[in-house]
């Protein structure tokens, strides 16, 4: 039997990977694993450089590539839909239609293809299962996903595979790993999210801002994904209006901050897939 922690590099995962370095959690982690989307703000990258030497188990790293450059292919022929064009969007950017109504969100699979899907498959590989069917229990995987975020708890659908919430068996808040980490004299680890992931409060976009050229990033990025999204052609697109990065509607550039109240983006969290973003 494998154990394996879902390394976000954010405040939960870290805490609970070095709450495991220090025997609060048993048993030892065989290893922690991180997708990279490529896409994460430098804050994060640093912290797990810092965070893989704390470590007595090694940290794998898995990509599916840049979810930056899937964003902003051209629309492409879809493989199950042969007869259909779809166009590789997977942030929940917030959308505005042409009469500035509101759309909902333009989609969510950026999670599943560039956190889950890597990891499974790396995990798969490892134990020699990739392709086949496996209905025997082999490993035991750790979210850190805590207690004030119980509603993201979900089991898992591979047979080989079980999921295991540590945070939550300890009763932990994101507010008590905090506290953990402090008083263990660790520093404050940062948000795991990507540098433009619409689901930032206001205070975590201030934090963006801290780094210029992760906020010109996401700035452009926001540019280029709402021309991608104007030049598809309307039979070649599922996409029906213009996406915006933050819940205002509005450019990014333009966006103040400093109102907290209209910050709530943990209910977005909280309905986000099985605690791999986050955390």
């Amino acid at each position: 039997m494998k154990h394996i922690i879902s390394l976000g590099a954010g405040v939960q995962s870290s805490t609970m990977a070095l709450m495991a370095a220090h025997g609060e959690i048993t048993p030892m982690p065989d290893y922690a694993i991180f997708a990279d989307t490529q896409a994460e703000p430098m804050g994060v990258y640093t912290w797990l450089d810092w965070l893989e030497k704390q470590l007595p188990f090694p940290v794998v790293r898995v990509s599916q590539g840049s979810l930056t450059d899937a964003q902003l292919e051209p629309p492409r022929w879809s493989k199950k839909s042969p007869d259909k064009q779809w166009v590789r969007t997977y942030i929940p950017a917030h959308m505005v239609d042409g009469d500035g109504e509101l759309k909902g969100l333009l989609g969510r699979k950026c999670t599943g293809e560039f956190k889950i899907i890597p990891m499974r498959n790396y995990i798969r590989r490892e134990l020699g299962i990739y392709g086949k069917q496996c209905k025997e229990h082999l490993v035991t995987q750790w979210l850190g996903i805590s207690l004030d975020e119980i509603q993201r708890m979900k089991m898992s659908v591979e047979k080989w595979q079980e999921f295991r919430h540590p945070l939550i068996e300890l009763r932990m808040t994101r507010d008590d790993c905090h506290t953990w980490m402090q008083k263990n004299g660790y520093p404050r680890p940062p948000r795991s999210a990507c540098i433009y992931c619409p689901f930032r409060s206001n205070k975590e976009w201030r934090t963006i801002q801290e780094n210029p050229k992760d906020f010109e990033f996401a700035v452009q990025f926001e540019k280029d994904l709402q021309e991608v999204v104007a030049s598809m052609e309307p039979e070649a697109s599922t996409v029906d209006g213009v996406p915006y990065l933050h819940s205002k509607r509005i450019p990014l550039s333009e966006v103040d901050f400093s109102d907290d109240k209209k910050a709530a983006t943990q209910l977005d969290w909280l309905d986000e897939c099985a605690g791999m973003c986050g955390v």
